[in-house]
């Protein structure tokens, strides 16, 4: 089974939570569900996955929490007070392609499809939480959150390995 399971950029994002979790609350790309998990202990929660294994694991593991197949928010309705989201960010390995890792040819094109669609389905107070990776491209980033005219502060940032990981809060 190909999910992905959490490592330092999941536990990053989920010390978050409790500060912004209220209301209702998408986790985008759930892949295990630990930020799902997190989340429901403070708001009602739906939680999404491209991938069916993700899906199929999450919804024997949690029975208090919305599981559903989609692709970002082609099976969601809803507006959302929060909506969490650690995209796969890394750039495209040709040899060995994982939909839980590839971000796109440069790490940040999933990104950008998200942000581009988010903003319809979050309230008007509502917040983005997204994590991405230096391997996006922070810049990139950046002008794509600008050029979409949110509203956002860096609010954590941790350095790993050979990377820096970036937590955002982003606002419509």
């Amino acid at each position: 089974m190909n999910i992905y399971e959490p490592r330092e950029d999941s536990f990053l994002l989920r010390k978050h939570l409790k500060k912004y979790a209220k209301g209702l609350v998408l986790d985008m790309g759930t892949g295990s569900g630990v930020q799902a998990k997190e989340a429901s202990k403070y708001a009602k929660v739906i939680a999404v996955d491209i991938n069916p294994d993700a899906i199929k694991h999450c919804k024997e593991e949690y029975s208090n929490i919305d599981f559903r197949k989609s692709d970002l928010f082609s099976n969601v309705k809803e507006e959302f007070d929060l909506i969490i989201f650690n995209p796969p960010y890394l750039p495209t390995e040709p040899k060995a392609p994982d939909v839980a890792l590839d971000g796109g040819i440069e790490g940040w094109e999933l990104i950008e499809r998200f942000l581009k669609q988010a903003k319809d389905y979050l309230k008007k107070e509502g917040v983005i939480l997204l994590l991405f990776s230096s391997f996006s491209k922070k810049e990139k980033v950046d002008s794509i959150l600008k050029e979409e005219n949110y509203k956002y502060k860096e609010i954590d940032k941790e350095h790993i390995h050979f990377e820096d990981l970036y937590v955002y809060e982003i606002k419509w």
